[in-house]
């Protein structure tokens, strides 16, 4: 064999098993981390959300058998309602009572798209309501909610703050 010969077969191994290595490595982490969710369980948590929200805008309580107990929720922003409530009871309390009190309708959704992602579920929607001043007030609303068993375990909330702060400013709330 001739140095030539042996220098091309060097570098036609080394070219193989760098192209071998980088295909190895390429697939092995990605391939290892990453578990598509099942498309079922994405089907379901769109659906228990949808469900919700349609009973939501015939009248019902969005919150009724699609929060867990123990729900953490995290209204984005800055203002007095903004950050991070654990449990339904606080939440409902300290953050949706404090408006929905204050409107003389219910506050009714519109919504534009509801994403799912494994155990994640976007809704894009608005709200519309009169108040007790007799005000419109209407906002727009980005809810990402975690999903575990049909209930939603996590969420975050994204909306106009001003809006709602001028809304339990500006309004007395209605007498129970």
């Amino acid at each position: 064999m001739s140095f030539f010969s042996l220098t091309d077969l060097l570098a036609g191994s080394g070219r193989s098993l760098l192209i071998a290595s980088a295909v190895a490595a390429g697939m092995g982490p990605a391939h290892a981390d990453t578990t598509a969710p099942p498309a079922d369980i994405e089907a379901q948590n769109r659906t228990a959300v949808q469900v919700a929200f349609e009973k939501w805008r015939a009248g019902g309580n969005i919150f009724a058998g699609l929060l867990a107990s123990d729900v953490v929720w995290t209204i984005h922003g800055s203002g007095p309602v903004a950050g991070t409530y654990r449990g339904v009871e606080n939440f409902v309390e300290r953050a949706s009572a404090p408006l929905i009190s204050r409107l003389a309708t219910p506050l009714v959704p519109k919504v534009h798209h509801i994403w799912a992602d494994g155990d994640t579920v976007i809704i894009r929607f608005d709200g519309s309501a009169i108040t007790t001043t007799g005000a419109p007030y209407s906002n727009k609303f980005v809810w990402i909610f975690r999903m575990k068993d049909g209930a939603v375990v996590e969420a975050e909330a994204f909306l106009d703050l001003a809006a709602y702060q001028a809304v339990v400013e500006n309004n007395e709330p209605r007498s129970q």
